[in-house]
């Protein structure tokens, strides 16, 4: 009697379990939503790529710093929706190189990384967490020494009327470092869809080195759908103290192809 209970037990429990997986799944993107990115702003959607779509994201920026200009780019992520409300990304090289001044020079690390969308429930606070490595390929004096793991945790909030809150919390880890081995990065941004096509944003972002100055940043700019799944991007960003660069300015163009497991 006990083991038939049990059994009950066991299989109620794979019901519910299973119930709420495909309520889950529901709530998840999926190939008919308009694309989310993850740029031009600093903080990540906390919206992930539906299942069999690939996703391509690029930009090049330039900045300004202590008189000199360097440019970067194409810092292309590919983003690829492999189950519900779960994707695999991967950061490629971007190429850095001095256009006034002296500068270093090279490409940045590969990084591969997961991303979960943890709530997805539209018009409330949505969810994600990213884990993910910067794997030691590129120029140190760009990229930094040794593997580089990361976490991240962005979310936003759907407002009223157009509105809407999001931010991110990041820490990275750069235990081949001899300094600044841990660095915390919090963003806050305000963002207002104009149109059905166009959005802009204004955003907070400061990191803050484990024993060293920390670098902050306004950074504001806007997105325009093309179409559902291309975007165009542009933003400026200004730095709030010396440590800070004293500008970047940048532009992107992304797009997400649909349907791939079919």
């Amino acid at each position: 009697m006990f083991l038939n209970r049990l059994g009950v037990v066991a299989r109620l429990t794979a019901l519910a379990t299973a119930a709420s997986a495909a309520a889950h799944a529901e709530g998840c993107p999926k190939s008919s939503d308009e694309m989310a990115t993850d740029r031009p702003d600093v903080t990540n959607s906390s919206i992930v790529v539906p299942v069999g779509s690939l996703q391509n994201e690029n930009g090049v920026n330039l900045t300004g710093r202590d008189g000199g200009r360097t440019i970067d780019g194409s810092n292309s992520r590919w983003r690829l929706g492999v189950a519900p409300c779960l994707e695999v990304l991967i950061d490629l090289p971007s190429y850095v190189g001095p256009l006034k001044g002296l500068g270093a020079s090279g490409f940045s690390d590969v990084a591969p990384a997961v991303k979960w969308q943890v709530s997805p429930v539209p018009g409330k606070i949505d969810l994600s967490i990213t884990a993910g490595v910067a794997l030691p390929t590129g120029a140190t004096a760009i990229a930094g020494r040794g593997t580089q793991p990361y976490i991240q945790l962005p979310w936003s909030w759907e407002l009223h009327d157009g509105w809407g809150l999001s931010g991110m919390f990041t820490e990275f880890f750069r235990p081949a470092e001899l300094t600044g081995r841990h660095i915390s990065e919090a963003t806050f941004v305000i963002e207002k869809k104009l149109t059905e096509k166009l959005s802009v944003f204004t955003e907070y972002v400061g990191d803050y080195p484990n024993g060293a100055v920390p670098t902050q940043l306004i950074n504001s700019g806007g997105m325009a759908h093309l179409t559902p799944t291309q975007q165009v991007d542009l933003h400026v960003a200004f730095g709030l103290n010396r440590n800070s660069p004293t500008y970047v300015v940048g532009v992107g163009y992304s797009f997400r192809v649909d349907g791939l497991f079919r």
